[in-house]
């Protein structure tokens, strides 16, 4: 798991070689994905630059020492899930006079949930904490502060997991595992788009200020994935608990990717094809970790955790390096910025959504 926006596949697969010589961990059961921050340089192909060639050797290298410390720590754990409640996120798609475009839509679709997984040693002793939330890490992205400089951030993600692992003295690792982040927007940005009486959208900046908002929210996630965390009883962790990794695509339709800079009222959705989409779900006792490359939007999320037979089961995007959004029906209707910003034609969100859903049931059968 990477503090990044995105990763390319020529990273990903260094990566993933590495991962295997240093744990003995097969390729193919090795999955990687990032927090999605947007306070973070996107991880371009090697041949792009020599700049991005450089890049992706340190992170190989990181990569390196993190496993090596992972694996030496490696024992047996017990696994336990939780459900909280969090008000940080928020819809950004909201009606301004020239069409559809980004904001605070207060009245849209969240999912306000925060899925928790805690894995203890056979002690008791917490090991991990995974939180699973619907938000992109966007706070800070694109702000400027008084003195020019455009920070690099963990943003969000990274706030809420440092406070995790400080309330728990550093004994804990925290994960990040992002939801249905592609209609979710953090409630509070520093550079963040208004909109007047007359429905006209402009941006605003925070700068250095914008800080504070990022601390703010980042404990509060943090404080309630801590408050859910000291209520769940581990269980498992003998050679009878299932863990299991089920992979699968699925063919949807495609189409023109467009590059949206501002609302409108007029679009042109133009096929391409069709295209397969991976499927990755892993299993944890009763629990379950759904994810796909695309940005789920929250009403798909839903969707899948209603019809999911599992008590527990997290939905996260941007897995293997992300693919863009992938919005539900509705958005290309309104003709939202998760829709132009697809290359995944309507209906592609719902057929995922219900290839998941049999994938799922076949796993309790």
């Amino acid at each position: 798991m990477l503090d990044l926006t995105s990763i390319s596949a020529e990273a990903i697969a260094a990566m993933r070689t590495t991962i295997a010589k240093a744990s003995g961990v097969a390729t193919a059961d090795i999955v990687v994905t990032v927090t999605h921050t947007f306070s973070a340089p996107h991880v371009q192909a090697t041949t792009s630059s020599p700049a991005a060639a450089q890049y992706v050797q340190q992170i190989t290298k990181a990569t390196a020492t993190a496993i090596a410390a992972a694996v030496e720590g490696l024992r047996p754990a017990r696994v336990g899930f939780g459900i909280g409640t969090c008000d940080v996120n928020v819809n950004r798609d909201v009606l301004t006079a020239d069409g559809w475009w980004l904001g605070t839509g207060e009245r849209g679709s969240s999912d306000k949930s925060v899925g928790v997984t805690r894995l203890d040693d056979l002690d008791g002793n917490p090991i991990a904490v995974l939180i699973n939330y619907a938000v992109q890490s966007s706070v800070m992205m694109e702000s400027v502060m008084a003195g020019g400089d455009l920070p690099i951030t963990a943003d969000l993600a990274g706030a809420a997991v440092q406070h995790v692992e400080k309330q728990y003295d550093g004994e804990v690792v925290g994960f990040f595992l992002v939801g249905s982040c592609g209609d979710q927007a953090p409630a509070f940005r520093s550079k963040r788009y208004t909109i007047d009486k007359d429905k006209k959208w402009s941006q605003v900046d925070a700068q250095d200020a914008g800080w504070l908002l990022l601390t703010v929210q980042g404990e509060r996630l943090g404080t309630e994935a801590v408050r859910v965390s000291e209520t769940i009883r581990t269980s498992g962790g003998g050679s009878g608990s299932t863990v299991r990794l089920l992979t699968d695509t699925v063919t949807v339709d495609t189409m023109a990717m467009g590059h949206p800079t501002g609302p409108t009222k007029t679009y042109d959705f133009t096929p391409t094809g069709t295209a397969e989409v991976p499927v990755w779900i892993l299993q944890l006792g009763n629990g379950v970790f759904v994810g796909v490359e695309p940005e789920l939007s929250t009403d798909t999320a839903l969707a899948i955790k209603k019809h999911s037979p599992f008590p527990h089961t997290a939905v996260m995007s941007m897995l293997e390096g992300g693919s863009k959004n992938m919005a539900e029906a509705q958005s290309y209707a309104r003709i939202t910025y998760e829709a132009m910003d697809s290359s995944y034609a309507q209906g592609s969100a719902e057929t995922v959504a219900a290839k998941i859903g049999t994938l799922l049931h076949s796993l309790r059968a």
